[in-house]
């Protein structure tokens, strides 16, 4: 079974940071185009980086420019999202999911969805 595991999530002070990490098992993340969002209560779930290796479809939230990175560990099969200076308005909860391009996972029906991490972010 393919798994993807998002963790790291918690309560923060504006201004701090958080690195949210996606473990997959079943698949490699070589394979695929690793995408991160969030979604809030009331609100649709919002693309917030992706990052594609030919920068095709390369997509980063105006929102989290200068501020969100991400970065992999292919020995631990392992994604992450390193979000600096957060803001009160970052609050929400993150999700993981990989398919074959950023298009895809912005707009189509990515081919695994993580669970969400709570990130909290208090003024």
């Amino acid at each position: 079974d393919v798994q993807l595991q998002a963790s790291g999530g918690g309560l923060v002070q504006a201004g701090g940071s958080l690195r949210l990490s996606c473990e997959a098992s079943g698949l490699s993340f070589d394979y695929y185009i690793t995408g991160w969002f969030r979604q809030v209560p009331g609100k649709e779930r919002e693309a917030v980086l992706c990052i594609n290796e030919d920068l095709s479809s390369t997509y980063v939230a105006d929102s989290v420019k200068g501020r969100f990175t991400t970065s992999d560990d292919n020995a631990k099969n392992t994604v992450y999202l390193q979000m600096n200076s957060l803001k009160p308005e970052d609050t929400g909860v993150y999700f993981c999911a990989v398919g074959d391009t950023c298009t895809t996972l912005r707009f189509g029906e990515p081919d695994y969805w993580g669970q969400g991490t709570q990130v909290t972010v208090s003024s």
